[in-house]
């Protein structure tokens, strides 16, 4: 995990956290004020290898952890377990 976070916030870290930071100052429109910053991370994010094979292998728990954010608009913090099946599933992902 720390290894895939790592590499994500190497060369992604500046839309990683201006995404972070618009979801934290908009919790009840972020899907909406935060998507084109979503799709910035995510552009970032396909351009690198072991990024890719993560999004890949981990599509169902990432998938999951996204319709939970949806669902929990007011209270993101109920999507703690979807994060961390996530993060285990990354935490396993080999280099392609």
């Amino acid at each position: 995990r720390q290894a895939a976070l790592e590499i994500t916030a190497r060369y992604c870290g500046s839309e990683m956290e201006q995404y972070g930071r618009c979801v934290a100052a908009s919790p009840a429109s972020w899907q909406r004020d935060c998507h084109a910053l979503r799709l910035s991370m995510a552009r970032c994010a396909a351009a690198h290898p072991i990024v890719r094979q993560i999004r890949q292998d981990c599509a169902e728990p990432f998938a999951a952890f996204e319709r939970c954010l949806r669902e929990n608009q007011a209270a993101v913090a109920n999507c703690a377990d979807h994060v961390n099946r996530f993060l285990l599933c990354a935490d396993g992902v080999k280099p392609p």
